[in-house]
């Protein structure tokens, strides 16, 4: 089977994932994150992953575990990425592109030989993934752009409003929920969200809180 092409139905994902966990990195659906690979576990993971189906299963720690990284604690759910760029640094790192496919549920941690951690995985509850723009039709994006321009605007951002306008509500809205300035749980709470509408509400909910912190609790908008 080709792998340069949309997964048409979760039967064809792998039910076992390399996890590369990193704490505050997020990825969803469609989302692309560029990575910076240069720990010999990871790299020996990208090697491995290229030569297999080009599946990496991205995934948050547990905040505030402090036992070493291959017995840290992590969050039952993640995204499954394909590897869609790579580049050889020269000076022993890879710089990879993974573009985030489908969520998945950890159910089992494997015993391996490998440097990385290996979790058997189910992508159930999930299924509508696989699926371009599912759900963005019930998203309001009114309130996402006004968020997005509130929040900008309080945080001295420069954003390409012309890109924004032009972006694909499933695309602003799963980028925003990556970029987003956020701790570890509200990271979490936005892979987590059962759809897109739920993800785009729990941004904006987020985003409000936020500002009305840094206003010293007063809220400044609605």
């Amino acid at each position: 089977m080709s792998l340069n092409r949309p997964y048409a139905d979760i039967d064809e994902l792998p039910k076992v994932l390399p996890l590369f966990p990193l704490s505050g990195a997020i990825l969803l659906p469609r989302g692309e994150l560029p990575l910076n690979v240069f720990e010999p576990r990871y790299l020996a993971m990208v090697d491995d992953a290229i030569a297999g189906a080009r599946l990496i299963g991205m995934i948050q720690p547990l905040p505030g575990d402090e036992t070493v990284a291959d017995a840290t604690q992590l969050y039952n759910v993640g995204c499954a990425g394909r590897i869609t760029r790579l580049a050889e640094t020269g000076d022993g790192r890879y710089l990879i592109t993974l573009t985030g496919v489908a969520r998945f549920r950890v159910l089992e941690e494997l015993t391996v030989r490998t440097q990385y951690r290996q979790c058997q995985v189910a992508y159930d509850d999930f299924l509508e993934d696989l699926t371009t723009g599912a759900g963005a039709d019930a998203v309001d994006r009114e309130s996402m752009v006004s968020m997005l321009r509130n929040f900008a605007e309080c945080s001295k951002l420069e954003v390409d409003w012309a890109s924004i306008d032009a972006a694909p509500t499933e695309t602003l809205v799963n980028a925003l929920a990556m970029m987003c300035p956020f701790g570890a749980n509200d990271k979490q709470a936005l892979i987590e969200a059962i759809d897109l509408k739920t993800r785009a509400e729990t941004l904006i909910a987020l985003a409000k809180l936020d500002l009305a912190q840094r206003a010293g609790d007063r809220p400044q908008w609605h």
